[in-house]
């Protein structure tokens, strides 16, 4: 598989048309993960065969989420550091406002949900601004 990325806007997110468009003048795929989708892993999400759907998980756990989220994620799966850099300029060149939450697909967050992911990167934002939303 190509570089993909999993995409939540919820609703709110402004220009997310100029977004999709960089994504794909670079030839990335890009599926956009509903409110309904939110329970479901990374992996699922992005079609990774080795990665366990939420009902297979080994430990049995399932995230309960409260409602939509809040902010936009942004998820980058397969993407080289220099094309990384490639579409984080490509984003500011094209006027993108800024996506605060984004990650990069690990072993360990491909078995995260969605709403999983979101409140880890929450976290770690509040850890390193010391802003708590």
């Amino acid at each position: 598989m190509k570089e993909a990325v999993l995409y939540y806007n919820p609703g709110n997110a402004p220009k997310p048309g100029m977004m999709k468009s960089v994504l794909v003048r670079m030839g990335v795929r890009i599926k956009n993960v509903t409110e309904e989708q939110l329970g479901e892993t990374i992996g699922t999400l992005l079609g990774i065969p080795e990665i366990k759907s939420e009902k297979e998980r080994e430990d049995g756990s399932k995230h309960e989420r409260k409602g939509p989220l809040e902010e936009q994620i942004l998820v980058l799966y397969r993407f080289s550091e220099n094309r990384l850099d490639q579409l984080l300029y490509g984003l500011r060149k094209a006027g993108v406002p800024k996506i605060e939450l984004k990650a990069v697909v690990t072993e360990q967050n491909s078995q995260w949900t969605m709403y999983e992911l979101y409140e880890e990167l929450k976290k770690e934002r509040e850890a390193l601004t010391g802003a708590n939303d």
